[in-house]
């Protein structure tokens, strides 16, 4: 079953076709680590984990990548503002490495508390320093981008299409966005972006690398390209990301990758939306800061805030109250509690199963998913058959709904299939092929279908 997803470059839904049929790469921006995560940022966090784990439960071998950006991320998008990385510091009277230590294994912890599974490649943007000042260079080569006031900038007008994921107009935009804006006298174009920040500019910044241009550091837009394409290649199947990355940052990627590349760079971009409070877009600098640790000192389980946002669209904005809160964990209680009373009975079906995957491969319909999930506890099949499937959907809902019980019924299936492989081995062998095929047809009746290869039978479950 191949999976729909929502483009924000061609703003529609496609079906998703990886470059490479053997694995999909996948590249997610992470945190910047200068304070803890409040839950905006980590509903971004969940639905990313929920696409990787969806892929893989539709038969995608996922290769993931995410940044840990410890340098060049200033409060302003238009290139102006404290490194926050810096205000950080300052705010703790703590060295820079000691903050991005700090916090980003407070953000680990948030992970694990909400089942986000850990990427296979995480990367500090500290530690390619070396690659991004090979692509400037290749950029400066080009004629794609400028020194000026010390700084190298990226030249959006020698683009085309530089605002293909917006589709903006450039006299319709400012200079910078979401927070203050600062105009930057050595640009020479409104939208150009800084690849490399020299102490020109910038004197007190604590991180500096010597570099041809003089003592500095890389801007961020080109660490998350470079560590793109250092661990992923030139071809990248999907990047994510919330909405606010739409632009500057993913619009400065795509400039500066495919400049240096001199080709197309990846197909898909997907975009998380915003969680809003009352008074509008989630943020650390206004009203009560929301992290997980908040929500576990009053008393809620972190996993019901990952229930409340599966209940919604990734491309929906989610307002959160305590109220809201507390629907979910009424209705995730309740959900639990259904399930802990399945029975032990030893048959498996497969009936909901492409319900379920139909829900997930139109573009990450977790509600829908959701709705199968209730489905298959309405419905007149065994428990075992019930818990099975909870126990499947949860490899991809990642709710906790099951626990030991579930597994322990996953390892009586197997047990059972692999008793009856041996029997039917052994009727092989005494040329009883009657019993053999009598054990085939049965297991087959349950949905699941045996293959004789060379090393052995193997078995699979039979999808409708």
């Amino acid at each position: 079953m191949n999976m729909k997803l929502y483009n924000t470059l061609t703003r529609k839904v496609e079906e998703f076709i990886p470059y490479n049929k053997d694995y999909v790469t996948m590249y997610t921006c992470g945190p910047t680590v200068y304070h803890y995560a409040h839950i905006g940022n980590l509903r971004t966090y969940i639905f990313e984990d929920i696409l990787e784990k969806s892929l893989n439960f539709l038969g995608y071998n996922v290769k993931r990548c995410m940044n840990i950006t410890d340098v060049g991320h200033l409060s302003s998008d238009s290139d102006s503002g404290i490194d926050k990385m810096v205000k950080g510091a300052i705010r703790e009277h703590k060295t820079v490495e000691q903050i991005a230590e700090f916090y980003t294994l407070e953000f680990q912890k948030d992970c694990q508390k909400l089942n986000i599974k850990w990427p296979e490649i995480v990367s500090k943007a500290t530690s390619n320093i070396a690659f991004y000042i090979e692509m400037i260079e290749d950029l400066l080569a080009k004629g794609m981008a400028y020194e000026s006031g010390g700084n190298i900038y990226f030249d959006t007008t020698k683009l085309t299409d530089y605002y293909a994921l917006t589709n903006h107009i450039a006299d319709d935009l400012v200079v910078g966005v979401r927070e203050g804006v600062e105009k930057d006298d050595f640009k020479h174009n409104q939208a150009d972006f800084v690849l490399w920040f020299t102490k020109s500019k910038f004197s007190d910044q604590e991180l500096k690398w010597d570099s041809p241009w003089g003592l500095g550091y890389p801007g961020w837009h080109i660490e998350c390209s470079g560590i793109s394409i250092k661990y992923l290649g030139e071809y990248l199947d999907i990047h994510c990301g919330g909405v606010d990355n739409i632009f500057p940052h993913h619009t400065n990627e795509i400039a500066q990758s495919e400049a240096y590349l001199n080709h197309k760079w990846c197909k898909y971009w997907l975009h998380g939306e915003h969680l809003n409070d009352q008074t509008g877009k989630m943020s650390k600098s206004k009203g009560e800061f929301l992290t997980v640790s908040l929500l576990e000192q009053k008393g809620y389980d972190p996993i019901v805030y990952r229930f409340m946002c599966l209940n919604s669209h990734y491309r929906k904005v989610l307002t959160f109250s305590y109220d809201a809160l507390d629907n979910a964990k009424n209705a995730y209680e309740k959900l639990k509690n259904k399930i802990k009373s399945l029975g032990n009975e030893e048959i498996k079906t497969t009936k909901f199963i492409n319900e379920f995957k139909e829900a997930l491969s139109n573009d990450l319909n977790t509600s829908q998913a959701i709705t199968t999930l209730y489905d298959v506890l309405k419905s007149d099949l065994l428990d075992v058959e019930k818990l099975y499937l909870v126990n499947q959907f949860d490899k991809v809902l990642s709710l906790n709904l099951t626990g030991q019980k579930a597994q322990k019924i996953d390892m009586e299936l197997e047990n059972k299939i692999n008793v009856a492989i041996a029997k039917r081995e052994e009727a092989k062998k005494n040329k009883d092929y009657v019993l053999a095929d009598k054990i085939r047809d049965e297991l087959l009746a349950e949905g699941i279908i045996l293959k004789d290869t060379r090393e052995g039978t193997t078995y699979e479950f039979k999808e409708e």
